[in-house]
């Protein structure tokens, strides 16, 4: 288990993301969860754009979303997120999302991401220095 800090990303909610009560769409949500995890990744030295060799791909295979408080539209959110499973050739990541004013959390969620081989498409190993670099990131 880390004793680092977990990393946190801050964002607003948009009128984009709201309903007609100005309260965040249940679906923008994950919008924000992906955002918060490639910032995560990039935090790493994995950017989208660089983390994925051609011979590699990282399908999500589950998520989910727990709403707690109201999200409503122009409110300052941070999320944080951290690694609460890893496996020999998938992790799951784990995120918060709290009110900016009160810290309060108002949603929490989880994504299972699988290294997978475009040639057989089937799940392979994480890279090493994948795996390295996510181990150092447990909650």
């Amino acid at each position: 288990m880390s004793t680092r800090a977990p990393f946190a990303w801050r964002s607003r909610i948009r009128f984009v993301d709201t309903d007609a009560s100005c309260r965040i769409h249940y679906s923008a949500l994950f919008r924000h969860l992906e955002t918060a995890e490639d910032e995560f990744m990039r935090s790493l030295g994995f950017a989208y754009s660089e983390r994925a060799p051609a011979h590699l791909s990282y399908p999500r295979v589950h998520v989910e979303a727990d709403y707690l408080a109201a999200l409503r539209y122009d409110d300052p959110i941070y999320i944080t997120v951290g690694v609460s499973k890893l496996g020999t050739s998938s992790y799951t990541l784990e995120f918060n999302v709290y009110l900016e004013e009160t810290s309060e959390v108002a949603a929490s969620g989880i994504v299972t991401v699988v290294c997978m081989s475009t040639k057989t498409q089937k799940a392979c190993p994480l890279p090493e220095d994948l795996r390295e670099a996510l181990s150092g990131q447990r909650t």
